[in-house]
């Protein structure tokens, strides 16, 4: 990642090509080519190869297409995630980034001592690790400015080594020593994990689309540059060497590229040059990632500073260092090649899936320079999953629970970042698809469930009615928290302003819900409106949840109100609450209800909705003993048996684990005596509600409907139910 404060602007040469090519030149190119020819062949190694570069190639094209519609910020690949997916996904990926690259150190450092042992038998190869780390890493906090300028030179190096190698010549007889003993073979997936990391290193170009002359084309072909040149080198070598060296040697001679080089020296220096410059480059990248976490409030802020002259992420730097020098102790090349492939195929896995959701959404905000068609990264991605489950799946189990925890704990911490990122698209996409095909589909009673509008006004004075509303809904089904504004003219920035105040509210409490506001000269008229128009598609309430209007001066207009509700195909719940004034805001008193009793009368669709109602509450109970129990009342003793067999076939069909209980009616008892009495210790009854007759009018239904309310005034919490949509409830128990 580049430091320069200069104003000069890089072409893609030097500013994408390079940098990329370098890292994927590196030790794996020069220790284990010959290697992974003997394990698996000369097929296998073009499969492997091939496999690994298409997927980097792949990955390439997405990151150029999001590359080239943003400008990246510092953390490269975590700064695509995160205003792609939102903070949360950043960190999921951010973090494990950091560590493939504060691994890719240590993969680094590794190859250049073995390289050195190699030479140098007798040198410790843990301790010369150490001792590059350290080295490297005063460097890459006093001069860092010197390797880039370098890079150029090192390039030339590499490329002075390939020279010499294709003008190499076969292993002569003399030249080759016996085998020391047989070789444990390596399967294919793991012979692929140590080779992976060899052919990445596209993130390289990132860092400097702020420093190119045109990103745009620099970007993008930079770094599809590197990646073929890389492949038609790597798939080159393993050729050569099937044909010069004998394949009993090829597992155990590691530096054969030099043995066969026309100049073996090169191969040396190639290797130092290729091993230490990506060191570095990983040194200055790891930093600046956790740097960028940390200024995002992820990790602790204390990486997040900058000191010195140069402004330099000195602490993030110290602490890549000491991650690095722990993994030099715990692992060898091949297997921190292997970690580091799932670190790598995890964050390029998730940098196809952002490429693959802009690019299917669509947004006016999409468009980059260089254009990838969605499908290349879908198939990026599963090319990333499939890799990863056949290297080892228990690790990528083990891999995707560990992003899942980042991903669940940043989402818990709330951080609230304020930039834009594309969620909203992807919900919005979601919802489009879903309502489209949705209204293609008649509602059934199969699939019913309540989407309920709850007529509270301000929450906080009708919070029964919202916990109820909440129960009935489960956080599965939709919610509407609807106000009615006395107030004319519609004034959109308060209206605004209370939507926003209600779900503010409801969140706080756990109430997952919307809030809708209309304004309206009177508040029945308001309420019809709202109850008529509200929703999309087939996304309506189907439900409405209302309270008692006490008021008895507005009796009239209130029962208005409910015939309309009623005509317009909507359910209808009205909830009294003659208990306990207390409000607890801590949890649904729904929740915890132990009793409700579904009062079965004649008007079975009524008696269907309640049942169902009332199923759904019972799902939802943390009471110990939840009971709800069918009762109903007979006038004699001939129609005991009928309504005994109907409940009891309706319990047994349904699959419900409820009771029933039926009362003979006494010469002068009427059905709410009954009712009264032996439901007045319930915490909660369903009972039905009669439908408008014809052209009834609104004074006749009036005194129907204040009568139901004298005569159920000694039940402490009621539900009158009436069905009204034009769906079969009965068959919700079949």
């Amino acid at each position: 990642m580049s430091t320069t404060h200069s104003a000069e602007k890089f072409g893609m040469i030097r500013g994408v090509f390079i940098p990329s090519i370098l890292t994927i030149f590196g030790v794996i190119m020069y220790l284990r080519l010959g290697w992974m020819l003997f394990h698996v062949g000369i097929l296998g190694s073009i499969i492997v190869i091939t496999l690994s570069s298409l997927i980097t190639f792949l990955t390439s094209l997405s990151i150029a297409a999001t590359a080239t519609n943003m400008r990246v910020g510092a953390g490269g690949a975590y700064y695509m995630i995160s205003r792609s997916f939102g903070i949360e996904a950043g960190a999921a990926i951010g973090i494990p980034l950091f560590l493939a690259q504060a691994l890719g150190v240590a993969f680094y450092i590794t190859g250049f001592a073995e390289s050195l042992t190699l030479i140098f038998p007798h040198l410790p190869m843990t301790w010369i690790s150490v001792g590059t780390l350290i080295v490297l890493t005063v460097v890459t906090l006093i001069s860092a400015d010197l390797t880039l300028k370098l890079q150029t030179f090192i390039f030339t190096v590499i490329a002075a080594s390939m020279v010499s190698f294709y003008f190499g010549h076969p292993l002569s007889p003399d030249e080759i020593s016996a085998s020391t003993g047989p070789i444990a073979p390596v399967s294919f997936w793991s012979v692929f994990a140590v080779i992976f990391p060899a052919v990445t290193g596209i993130e390289a170009g990132l860092s400097m689309s702020g420093e190119l002359k045109d990103p745009g084309k620099a970007l993008p072909y930079g770094t599809i540059a590197a990646v073929l040149v890389g492949y038609v080198i790597y798939i080159s070598i393993p050729f050569c060497l099937h044909f010069w060296v004998p394949k009993a040697i090829l597992a155990e001679r590691f530096f054969v590229m030099k043995d066969v080089a026309m100049i073996g020296i090169l191969i040396i220096f190639g290797i130092w040059g290729s091993t230490l410059s990506s060191a570095v480059g990983a040194l200055m990248g790891a930093p600046r990632t956790l740097q960028a976490l940390a200024k995002d409030r992820i990790v602790f802020g204390f990486f997040g500073t900058s000191s010195g002259p140069k402004q330099l992420p000195i602490r993030a730097t110290i602490f890549a260092a000491l991650v690095a020098m722990g993994t030099l102790f715990l692992g060898s090349l091949n297997s921190i090649a292997t970690v580091l492939t799932m670190f790598f195929l995890t964050s390029y896995g998730f940098l196809n899936i952002a490429a693959c959701i802009e690019s299917l959404m669509g947004n006016p905000s999409w468009r980059p320079s260089f254009k990838t068609h969605w499908l290349v990264s879908f198939v990026g991605a599963l090319a990333c999953l499939f890799t990863m489950l056949m290297i080892d799946s228990g690790a990528t189990i083990i891999a995707t629970i560990f992003v899942l925890c980042i991903y669940v704990i940043t989402k818990k911490r709330q951080l609230g970042q304020s930039w834009s990122d594309t969620r909203r698209g992807i919900l919005q996409s979601v919802a489009r698809y879903s309502i489209y095909h949705l209204s293609q589909y008649k509602p059934d009673a199969r699939t019913w469930s309540p989407n309920v509008l709850v007529f509270s006004g301000s929450p906080q004075k009708r919070w029964k009615l919202v916990q109820l509303g909440h129960s009935l809904t489960r956080k599965r089904d939709f919610l509407t928290v609807g106000s009615i504004i006395d107030q004319e003219n519609v004034d959109q920035s308060r209206k605004f302003a209370m939507e926003k105040s209600i779900r503010e509210f409801l969140d706080k409490n756990g109430v997952s819900g919307l809030a809708e506001v209309h304004f309206s000269k009177e508040m029945s008229q308001g309420a019809r409106a709202m109850v008529s128009n509200y929703g999309l598609g087939t996304l309506k309430p189907n439900v409405v949840l209302i309270g008692i209007n006490k008021n008895r001066d507005e009796r009239a207009r209130y029962v208005e109100l409910l015939m309309d509700i009623h005509r317009m195909n909507k359910n209808l719940v009205i909830y009294r609450d003659q208990g306990d004034e207390t409000i607890n805001y801590s949890y649904p008193w729904s929740d915890y209800v132990g009793s409700i009793d579904v009062w079965w009368g004649r008007r079975h669709q009524n008696a269907n909705l309640m049942l169902a109602l009332s199923y759904i509450l019972f799902q939802q109970s943390r009471s110990k003993s939840p009971l709800i129990t069918l009762k109903s009342a007979i006038l004699s003793d001939d129609e005991e048996e009928s309504a005994v067999q109907s409940l009891d076939s309706l319990i047994e069909k349904g699959r419900l684990k409820i009771s029933r209980k039926i009362y003979k009616l006494a010469s002068d008892q009427n059905y709410f005596d009954v009712m009264s009495h032996h439901s007045e210790k319930t915490e909660l009854v369903f009972i039905g509600l009669r439908p408008p007759e014809g052209d009834e009018s609104v004074e006749h239904y009036s005194e129907y409907f204040g009568r139901l309310l004298k005569l159920t005034q000694s039940l402490p919490k009621v539900c009158m139910v009436l069905a009204s949509e034009e769906i079969q409830f009965k068959e919700i128990f079949q």
